[in-house]
Parts: structure tokens; sequence; C-alpha cells
């Protein structure tokens, strides 16, 4: 049975091994995500349907074409949100859509991915799922549609570049050269290229992962200040002199199956 890594978890493996084995080997309830996400979801639905719908016998849709693609998802949406909403997606409209000459159709959209890497005797699903692929001429450019506020580079891009490097790689045949994060309500974006080191980044990561997994060696903590908001802290030897026991109901950790080759 092949180990399950998704680019969340890698992130997380990354900032802090032991937040890892509390949240994806005991399976610890992780902190809870406050806000509402309806109107992101809305976003990202109604620009699904702007290009999954749309005829590309036709050079350009109209902006009557994005308010009927909006249309379809706001109905359990406030007036105000239906409102910001719709302010977000004509800039959308304006910035990245009106000065085309034809809009190209994507390589995929609101698509899951998945792909196999054997590491050390360990057999690795990796699994994702992005907003939008598409075709640039030396490769493949991702997108990501952000409905924050607030312009937050994540702290773990070249991880998530790498992740999906590996990817997409295996899927398409072809390397993962971009990825751009698109915010709807600031109507800004920022372009991350790809390099050689973002997919070694990854790499090393998913090996000294399987080293953990296949030795059973120690998950050690790494402390900063993605600690002020980690929900483990009462059971982090780190962070807390005497921490509390796991909860009776804790998962063991994963006992992986080794990938021998004859």
């Amino acid at each position: 049975m092949s180990y399950s890594l998704s680019a969340t978890k890698l992130k997380t493996y990354g900032q802090c091994p032991k937040s890892y084995q509390f949240r994806y080997e005991h399976k610890l309830p992780s902190p809870t995500i406050f806000g509402s996400t309806k109107l992101g979801n809305a976003l990202h639905a109604a620009l699904a349907n702007v290009y999954k719908d749309w005829n590309y016998a036709y050079p350009l849709p109209s902006l009557d074409w994005f308010a009927v693609c909006w249309q379809q998802h706001t109905s359990e949406l406030t007036p105000t949100q239906v409102h910001e909403g719709w302010v977000a997606l004509q800039l959308y409209y304006e910035r990245y859509i009106s000065s085309l000459p034809q809009i190209r159709k994507p390589l995929g959209i609101e698509t899951k991915v998945r792909a196999n890497l054997q590491v050390r005797n360990i057999e690795f699903t990796l699994s994702g799922r992005y907003d939008r692929l598409d075709y640039i001429d030396d490769g493949l450019e991702l997108i990501d549609y952000k409905t924050s506020k607030s312009v937050n580079p994540p702290p773990s891009v070249d991880i998530q570049l790498g992740f999906y490097y590996l990817i997409l790689e295996q899927i398409y045949k072809k390397a993962l050269k971009r990825l751009s994060l698109i915010y709807l309500r600031s109507n800004e974006k920022l372009t991350y290229e790809v390099t050689p080191d973002h997919h070694q980044q990854a790499q090393s990561l998913i090996e000294d992962m399987a080293m953990k997994l296949r030795c059973d060696q120690e998950w050690k903590p790494v402390t900063g200040q993605h600690c002020d908001r980690c929900g483990y802290q009462k059971y982090c030897p780190a962070i807390t002199t005497r921490p509390e026991p796991l909860p009776q109901d804790a998962r063991e950790v994963t006992q992986v199956q080794l990938a021998l080759g004859f």
C-alpha cells in the first residue's frame, strides 16, 4: 500500500516534522480555520465555468458571459458578497481577458492529479488539485486563484513548486515552468519561476520523510514563528516543559510497506 502525500502534507513536514507527526501520523484534530469560504468557492466555480463552458470557436467572451457564469453560484451569498464577487470578476476580466486578441483554452481546469513516486523502497502517491493549468511556450503554467483581501505570499511556495513539478511532469510529460497566484479581490498577481532547485528541494524532503517512515526515526520538532499558530503546543516537547500525553484515541504511527524489487 502506497503512502499518500499532498502539497499541504509536504509543506507541513518541511516546516516542522513533529507537527506533521501529530497531524498526519497520529491523526490529531488540526487547528480550526475561521472564516466563511462561500465567497471564495463561488468565485472559483464561476471562473471554472467561464473557461469550461466557453465556445472557443469565438475569440473572446464578453463581460455578459462572466455575469451569466457568476449568477449560477450566488444563491448562498449575502448581497454584500455578491457585490464583492462581481467587482472581483470585473477586475479579472479587464486585466486578463479584454485586452487579449483571443482567449486560449486551458490544458486543465479544477482538476485532481495523481502520480506515483518510489523513494528508498517506499511507494508514494502524490495527490494534488489545481485551479487552472495553461500551456506556455516552454512548458506549463499553474494558475492558483486567491480570494483573500490581502496579498500574502505563501511561506512554503518553493515546496509547492517542487511538488507540482514532480506530479505534472509525470502526467503531462512537460515541465512546470511557472506558478502564478492571482488575487481576485485586490487584482494583483504574483508569479514564480520554477527552477531545478525547487525540484530538488521537494525530492529531498520526500527522501528524508521516506527514511523516517522506513526506519521509524524520531520526528524532531523545528521551532519558529509558526509555533505561535500551532494547535499542538501542549503535546510538543520543544514548547512545553511537561507535554501532555497524546489522547487515547490517537492513532499509532503508520507502518508502511516496502516496495521491493526482485
